[in-house]
């Protein structure tokens, strides 16, 4: 389970729906990077990845969290210790249900740590010159595939090997990023986590926080604030109001909220002010710290 999930249920959805009301997305932009594939899922993980990359790069102080493709090969290794206590009668019925079988393979193990070993020196590589090429996205759609391992349990058909039109889609959304838009004057935390609060759903992870905004990333052709959107923001803001967010001073306040629509090249924000009700808001985590637990032990 995951902030994805849980507010995709029926009653937290509508619950989000009476408390927050949507802003309208009046602005209009030209799509300047439409896609060159149908791997859009793959591609806009990719491109996560290259922008933090990117703004890593713009803001040298940046607080970094390990990837999420660090943490598949993390959850591999547990795997394979688990799978040797298969043979153990007390498991062996059970473990097939628990693990998918292609997360046992030693290739897949091997070919993981060779992807992250490989994506590693092309990033630092990156980062001492600040020279974007054919590596560096390749890296970052390698890693896009072995983040499916920890975020969906499965393998990727294509794990290695990748379409050179999605390098070129990556390179043309690269350079339509406009720098001010991600240059902090104080904080930067990429890929940040909220404390205790993010295993309140069974791990929570957003894109980046730039000083008081949190800011999620969209690779869509589409541009639209669609509910499902709103409320992701909406969660990771209820999230930081529980547990804080990890590697940012606790006397720095979030105050925004925005999405990065990387397509148009867009960065919408809005004030949380505005979309709050303080009244009522209080009780609202309350609940929401309520029903995911309910949710997660359920899920136990």
């Amino acid at each position: 389970m995951s902030l994805t999930s849980f507010i995709k249920i029926k009653d937290v959805r509508q619950a989000f729906k009476r408390e927050f009301k949507k802003p309208r997305l009046k602005v209009q932009r030209k799509l300047l990077a439409p896609p060159l594939t149908n791997h859009y899922g793959l591609v806009g993980m990719a491109f996560d990845y290259l922008l933090r990359f990117y703004i890593k790069r713009l803001n040298p102080d940046a607080v970094e969290h390990p990837w999420v493709s660090e943490v598949s090969l993390q959850l591999l290794e547990r795997l394979q210790l688990l799978s040797m206590f298969t043979k153990d009668e007390i498991f062996s019925d059970d473990v097939d249900t628990i693990i998918n079988p292609e997360l046992l393979d030693p290739y897949v193990y091997d070919k993981v740590e060779e992807i992250i070993e490989y994506s590693k020196k092309v990033y630092n590589e990156f980062i001492k010159t600040g020279k974007m090429n054919s590596d560096l996205y390749r890296a970052a759609l390698l890693l896009a595939q072995v983040d499916l391992i920890y975020r969906a349990g499965v393998v990727d058909k294509n794990l290695g090997s990748v379409d050179k039109n999605d390098i070129k889609d990556l390179k043309n959304l690269i350079s339509i990023v406009k720098p001010e838009y991600f240059k902090a004057k104080k904080i930067c935390v990429l890929n940040p986590t909220f404390g205790e609060a993010s295993q309140l759903v069974g791990g929570a992870d957003c894109d980046i926080v730039i000083d008081d905004t949190i800011i999620d990333i969209k690779t869509t052709k589409n541009l639209e604030l669609r509910r499902d959107y709103f409320n992701q923001l909406i969660g990771y803001y209820i999230l930081y109001k529980i547990g804080g967010i990890d590697g940012m001073p606790s006397n720095y306040k979030i105050k925004r909220l925005g999405i990065y629509f990387s397509r148009h090249a867009y960065l919408h924000v809005f004030d949380v002010k505005d979309i709050i009700k303080k009244d009522s808001f209080p009780n609202f985590v309350e609940w929401f710290k309520k029903r995911a637990n309910e949710e997660y032990a359920h899920k136990l």
